[in-house]
């Protein structure tokens, strides 16, 4: 899946929204482990980075060869600011219809409306996949996510209380939200 499309910010800065490039590995790999210490609502840390820069260069370049998945970078002044993909859940026959959306974005950008375009276009582009649902889990604390999410029609379908165990503040609430479309 291609993606590429350029947007104008609250701010008034050029925003770019690209299929993320083998020559975009450093500056992801980068992205990774800062967006992965600014906060405790992702995944993993920044230690448990399971790629180098070179194997995330390989995995983006990879990323533009298939049709069912997608990882977008958001660049804004030559610098990847956020990044958000849509992964196949399974590609067997009764799960295919549905696909998982990640997403981050550096601190420093928050607010500028980054977060609904790469949102947005990961929507467009699940569409253009014939996926039939979106899926994502977030923290029940990071209610900025939730509010994001919400905004674009997702809706909760499950909880899990012991979803991620924090090393700063314990167990952590996963919301399960899905998305038809």
């Amino acid at each position: 899946m291609i993606f590429n499309e350029e947007y104008i910010l609250k701010n008034g800065k050029k925003l770019i929204i690209r299929n993320g490039e083998k020559a975009d590995g450093k500056s992801v790999f980068d992205l990774f482990n800062k967006t992965h210490a600014e906060t405790d609502f992702l995944l993993a840390y920044p230690e448990e980075n399971s790629f180098t820069e070179e194997q995330e260069a390989r995995f983006l370049e990879n990323k533009k060869l298939v049709n069912d998945e997608v990882q977008l970078v958001a660049i804004i002044d030559g610098i990847a600011v956020g990044c958000a993909g849509i992964d196949k859940i399974c590609s067997k026959y009764k799960t295919k219809h549905r696909c998982e959306y990640g997403i981050s974005i550096l601190n420093d950008y928050s607010g500028l409306g980054i977060g609904s375009l790469l949102t947005e276009a990961c929507i467009q582009c699940a569409k253009k996949m014939e996926y039939k649902q979106i899926e994502l889990n977030v923290v029940s604390d990071n209610i900025k996510a939730i509010n994001l999410y919400k905004k674009y029609g997702f809706v909760e379908f499950g909880r899990n209380p012991l979803g991620f165990n924090s090393k700063y503040s314990g167990y952590q609430e996963l919301i399960y939200m899905r998305k038809e479309i």
